[in-house]
């Protein structure tokens, strides 16, 4: 690929973003670039005392129509996209007096932050650009000969190569510009589209896009022989995506996919009621507890299961307490995600500087409504995020035995937690903490059966005369298909159940709960996580 070199006479800039604005229109006019713009743009580039001429100079045209008709005209697109070196382009700008354009510099309206403000649906519409998108796939489709700017980030690049061939810009800058280009207005159409299906509530529109914006390049993905990054999408939930990183090092995308499910998990505790922490490894829970404070939250969860929580990622619903803090660096953990941290808890955390500290300003909602997506081969799935919350579910009694006030505190906290461990889940919990998880089994008897187990190893570490399984109660995320699975966790100490309920052999579960004095739950709801 050669250079292609192409002098840059003329350009037009057209910003909600004046973000640098002033600075690059002058640098702009100091290489001898004619300066056309529109609306607040040209005003905000004429009080800085640069020459500039209006749009409707060019066009002939004022801006009507509440400023909806400005850009959409033969004189801007003609000449966006007339190729420099084709005789009959040439001659047809002669004919009608169109002049080229060899630099767009525009942003868009603010679409995303108007919906992300609240705005309402006139309000929302307003604010969707027209003639940015137009005039931006315009010149990206001619980058032979045009430069294209969507971002304050991209000025200094388009300097440098003025600077550099004496005013002119290079093919390979303008290819690069042309690509981020459609990919933004591929982003920005995707957020009309999704807020327009939100609005009128279509479950499946018969196109789906979805489009984010770069946070970071990542070392790689899942395994060192695969590239990835990490791209930030309009939705604005607090988490990994709107966290300030504090320190550590850069975050790789296990360290993101974990921390994200240990926030998510954590969302689920309302911090005006109870301190709750959350420790995940490989996107499982692999402890979880409330208590009357962080640093006790941490302790009883990380009871649950010390060994696996080496190198695990620590999320708490609560402002991050020095005390919290001191217990937390007891133990290798690769990140901490909290709301907000103390100045003193800060300080301590400072003292292990592989340690990452993301703070997030908030924590996400458990009742919000949202979509998920993951890939399939050729495909795409989407669904709403499941934002079922125990707390609001009809649970149903199904046994004789109803379950002790302490023992559905219990339930609900473990169908709580099973919510986010992959399926097939079990899990054991205790006085308002996880004793036992089983995650990600094919059979829910194997899930029974190993939550089980890392409640005996956990016995054997904490000294203990028996396992915190015995007098426990359980949570399954899905139905029983048969009575093995429950009769394994009652084999492990389980007093009372709590589950979907639905099976065909509901019945069978029932009864064998009942030969065995347990108390059991249905909740009527699911929570498979694949």
């Amino acid at each position: 690929m050669t250079e292609q070199l192409r002098r840059v006479t003329r350009a037009l800039l057209s910003v909600s973003d004046k973000t640098g604005l002033i600075d690059f229109a002058k640098a702009l006019s100091d290489h001898g670039v004619e300066l056309v713009s529109t609306g607040g743009t040209a005003k905000a580039i004429a009080a800085a005392g640069l020459k500039v001429k209006d749009v409707s100079e060019l066009t002939g045209f004022p801006e009507m129509m509440d400023g909806r008709v400005k850009t959409l005209h033969p004189k801007v697109h003609g000449g966006l996209l007339a190729i420099r070196d084709n005789k009959e382009h040439a001659a047809a700008m002669a004919s009608h007096g169109i002049a080229p354009i060899d630099l767009l510099v525009v942003n868009l309206y603010p679409f995303e932050a108007t919906v992300d403000k609240g705005a309402g649906f006139d309000e929302c519409i307003e604010n969707i650009d027209i003639g940015g998108p137009a005039m931006i796939r315009a010149a990206a489709k001619n980058h032979d000969d045009v430069a294209v700017v969507v971002e304050a980030n991209d000025y200094q690049a388009v300097l440098d190569e003025l600077a550099a061939h004496k005013g002119a810009t290079s093919l390979g800058l303008r290819r690069r510009l042309a690509a981020k280009a459609y990919a933004r207005t591929a982003a920005y159409d995707a957020a009309i589209s999704n807020w327009f299906a939100k609005e009128l509530d279509t479950k499946a529109p018969d196109f789906r896009a979805f489009g984010g914006k770069l946070i970071q390049s990542l070392r790689y993905g899942e395994n060192p022989h695969q590239t990835a990054a990490f791209y930030a999408t309009p939705e604005k939930r607090p988490g990994v995506a709107t966290a300030r990183q504090l320190q550590g090092k850069e975050l790789s995308y296990n360290n993101i996919n974990d921390t994200d499910a240990a926030y998510e998990c954590v969302g689920e505790f309302d911090p005006q009621r109870t301190a709750a922490c959350v420790i995940v490894k490989h996107a499982n829970p692999c402890g979880v507890a409330e208590g009357p404070d962080l640093a006790t939250a941490y302790a009883r969860a990380l009871a649950c299961d010390s060994t696996s929580a080496y190198g695990g990622i620590i999320a708490v619903n609560r402002t991050l307490d020095a005390d919290a803090a001191r217990a937390i660096i007891g133990i290798f953990t690769e990140v901490i995600i909290a709301p907000d941290a103390t100045e003193e808890a800060i300080s301590i955390i400072a003292g292990r500087r592989n340690l990452r500290l993301l703070l997030a300003g908030g924590l996400p909602n458990a009742r919000a409504v949202g979509l998920t997506a993951k890939t399939v081969a050729g495909g795409l799935l989407v669904q709403s995020r499941d934002n079922a919350v125990v707390e609001d579910m009809n649970l149903k009694v199904a046994t004789k035995r109803a379950p002790t006030d302490a023992e559905l505190r219990d339930l609900k906290f473990a169908f709580r937690v099973a919510k986010h461990v992959k399926s097939n889940t079990i899990i054991y919990a205790k006085d308002l903490a996880t004793v036992g998880i089983g995650a990600g089994q094919m059979s829910r008897v194997d899930s029974a059966r190993i939550a089980a187990r890392k409640a005996l190893d956990a016995a054997a570490e904490l000294k203990l005369a028996e396992p915190l399984t015995k007098g426990s109660v359980v949570a399954s995320d899905a139905f029983f298909p048969f009575a093995d699975g429950m009769l394994a966790c009652i084999e492990a100490g389980a007093t009372a159940v709590i589950q979907p309920g639905g099976s065909m052999r509901d019945d069978e579960v029932i009864k064998a709960a009942d030969e065995h004095g347990i108390a059991m739950v249905f909740t009527g709801v699911r929570h498979f996580r694949h």
